[in-house]
């Protein structure tokens, strides 16, 4: 009897570790700087499907998860067509994507967005994870979630990963522009500074 009380908590710990494994290689962290991207293939709101291979003249793209409902992601509106504004025509077009459950969150939904992006004249795609299989790829967590790539001969790799800014909610307190820091660095051929920040929005609704 002794015995078996001085396994059990073996038992336990074997438990709690093959437990704790198995969270790590289920819940896949998603890209990391350095890593090449697949292409993806989802529907915009024009109801075409659009993929990075179809941007033959890009060397870049800015790839933001974001959505109609956020706060965070609202206020980043305005800043998302600025970044688009500046760098399309540079090589580097923002590609927006929507990774929320819209049975979770109906203002997410297909039509929703079709409103909002025209509402708000987006002059990027705004594009839906239909089946939210592309954003766990890229280990977004919130809306917005941001990831600069770059083409290279390897493929498509990440450079940077994380916030837009420094300020979320109040684009007149920015005094960091970590986004446009990483593609300016780019255009110039120079290695990004700062490659990683925290993004700071809302939980993304499965």
């Amino acid at each position: 009897m002794k015995k078996v009380f001085k396994l059990i908590p073996l038992i336990a710990l074997v438990f709690f570790v093959s437990a704790f494994s198995n969270d790590n290689t289920t819940h896949n962290h998603g890209y990391d700087v350095g890593d090449v991207i697949e292409d993806f293939n989802l529907k915009n709101i024009d109801g075409k499907m659009v993929s990075l291979s179809d941007y033959k003249d890009a060397k870049g793209f800015i790839i933001t998860f974001t959505c109609n409902t956020c706060p965070f992601a609202i206020a980043y509106e305005d800043r998302i067509i600025a970044l688009d504004k500046k760098y399309a025509s540079k090589g580097y077009p923002v590609i927006a994507i929507n990774p929320n459950n819209p049975e979770a969150k109906p203002g997410d939904s297909f039509e929703a967005m079709k409103t909002r992006a025209k509402e708000k004249g987006f002059t990027f795609p705004y594009l839906v994870d239909e089946g939210q299989k592309i954003y766990p790829k890229f280990g977004a967590t919130k809306t917005p979630h941001n990831y600069v790539v770059q083409k290279t001969k390897k493929g498509m790799v990440v450079k940077y990963i994380g916030a837009i800014d420094d300020s979320s909610r109040n684009p007149e307190a920015v005094s960091e522009t970590y986004l446009e820091d990483a593609v300016d660095a780019l255009l110039a051929g120079e290695e990004v500074k700062t490659k990683k920040t925290k993004a700071i929005g809302c939980s993304i609704k499965v």
